[in-house]
């Protein structure tokens, strides 16, 4: 089994940032990729940005292109997504999930590609 734990939401205004933190424990934590996905009240969860674990290579929505940036320590469990420019849209729940069967080159988009889900931090960016 592997525990996934979000944490750095909060409120922020409207052009502000916020760091999220994904931190991973339970077994031996060897993923092939990491989502960061979110989920605003009445709307399906999406996509946000992803990562190989391997490789590093990045997958960014093109609603947060070039204002979120995805990464990871290598030896460190934990995944970071900086988050900057933010706007009211970027309100919602953050969850991060691990896909840690099969490997992928690029990180998955879809959420049933991931096999282990955090509890989700909240970010509230008031305009």
């Amino acid at each position: 089994q592997v525990q996934l734990a979000e944490s750095g939401g909060g409120l922020v205004q409207a052009g502000g940032s916020l760091r999220l933190s994904c931190a991973a424990s339970g077994r031996t934590f060897s993923s092939s990729a990491v989502g960061w996905f979110r989920q605003a009240p009445g709307k399906d969860r999406e996509f946000v940005a992803g990562i190989n674990w391997s490789s590093h290579n990045t997958v960014y929505a093109d609603s947060v292109k070039g204002r979120f940036t995805i990464s990871r320590v290598s030896g460190r469990n934990s995944v970071y997504l900086q988050m900057n420019s933010l706007e009211a849209e970027d309100t919602a729940v953050y969850y991060c999930a691990a896909k840690i069967w099969g490997y992928t080159a690029t990180p998955p988009v879809m959420t049933y590609e991931y096999d282990y889900w955090g509890q989700g931090t909240q970010v509230t960016v008031s305009s």
